[in-house]
C-alpha cells in the first residue's frame, strides 16, 4: 500500500513537473536505498530529458519530521547521494550536477495536519530541479562554460538573494566556488557584476539594505559578490561591479529579480 500511494504521488508530481522543471522521488520510511521500480523511474527521467538543451541539474534530499535533526540530516544527505549516483551510473554527465545537497527534516505539526501519513510521504523524497540552457532569451546564458562574447550577460538561478538582503546564502556561495573555479581557467575574461532588486516602488531607483539602512541595495548585492570573488583568488583587476537597481524585470516572478548578473566586458 505505501508503494502503490509513493508511486501514485511521483505520477502525479511528474505531471506538475511538465510546467515546472521538477522531478521528484520518494523514499521509504528511514531508508535512502530504491526499489527496482523507482530505479526504472529514474531511468525513464534521464531517457525523457533532452540533455543538449540542459545546463545542469540540482538535486535536494529531504526527510519527514520524525528524528533528531543531525541524524534526519544525514539521512537528507544519503538520499540526495543515491540518486546522484544512480544519474552517474545511467550516463548522466556527473559534471552537470552543480548542487547536492541535504535539507534536513521538514518540520511539521501533527495536529495541524489533515493527513499527517501523506505529508510524511511527501516530505521524504529527493528533488531534482533541471535548468535549462539560455532559458531566459538571447544574450543571456546560465554558465561561464558557454561560448561568450562582449555584451553577453551571465545569469545563475542559484545566486539569488533574500527580499532586502546583501547577504549571500550558503548555496549561492556553493555556485560562486564554482564560477571561481571556471574563471580562474579562464584568465582573460572580464566582467561586470551587476546587482538587481525587486519589489521596489517606480518612484525609487533603488531597494533598501536592511542591514545598513541604505537605498543602494543592488550595489552592495554586486559588491558582495565582487568582494566574495576577490577571497577566491579572483583578480579585482578583471571585475567592476554596479546597480541596476530595479530597472531590468527578468518577468519571471520577484525571486527572480533578486539577483546579480555578470556582463562580459573582454573575452
Amino acid at each position: 500500500m505505501k508503494l502503490t500511494l509513493a508511486l501514485f504521488l511521483f505520477s502525479f508530481y511528474t505531471v506538475t513537473a511538465q510546467q515546472k522543471p521538477v522531478e521528484t522521488i520518494y523514499f521509504e520510511f528511514d531508508r535512502y536505498d530504491l526499489t527496482s521500480k523507482q530505479i526504472n523511474v529514474v531511468s525513464d527521467f534521464i531517457k525523457n530529458i533532452d540533455t543538449s538543451k540542459v545546463e545542469s541539474i540540482q538535486i535536494y534530499g529531504y526527510c519527514d519530521d520524525r528524528g533528531t535533526d543531525q541524524y534526519n540530516y544525514r539521512l537528507s544527505i544519503n538520499r540526495a547521494n543515491t540518486i546522484q549516483n544512480l544519474l552517474v551510473s545511467k550516463g548522466f554527465n556527473q559534471s552537470k550536477i552543480v548542487i547536492l545537497e541535504g535539507k534536513g527534516r521538514i518540520v511539521v505539526k501533527a495536529d495541524t495536519v489533515e493527513n499527517l501519513y501523506e505529508t510524511r510521504l511527501r516530505n521524504r523524497r529527493v528533488d531534482l530541479i533541471v535548468v535549462k540552457k539560455n532559458s531566459f532569451g538571447k544574450g543571456i546564458h546560465n554558465s561561464f562554460k558557454d561560448k561568450l562574447k562582449v555584451g553577453d550577460r551571465v545569469y545563475l538561478e542559484s545566486i539569488l538573494f533574500e527580499i532586502g538582503s546583501a547577504k549571500l546564502t550558503p548555496i549561492a556561495k556553493k555556485e560562486l566556488d564554482k564560477v571561481a573555479v571556471t574563471l580562474q581557467k579562464h584568465r582573460n575574461l572580464k566582467f561586470e557584476i551587476r546587482g538587481h532588486v525587486c519589489c521596489t516602488p517606480e518612484i525609487y531607483s533603488d531597494g533598501i539594505d536592511r542591514d545598513t539602512k541604505e537605498r543602494r541595495l543592488s550595489w552592495n548585492r554586486a559588491k558582495t559578490v565582487f568582494h566574495y570573488l576577490i577571497s577566491k583568488k579572483i583578480s579585482k583587476s578583471r571585475m567592476t561591479y554596479v546597480g541596476c537597481g530595479n530597472q531590468y524585470p527578468l518577468g519571471k516572478g520577484d525571486k527572480y529579480d533578486r539577483r546579480v548578473e555578470f556582463l562580459i566586458t573582454q573575452i
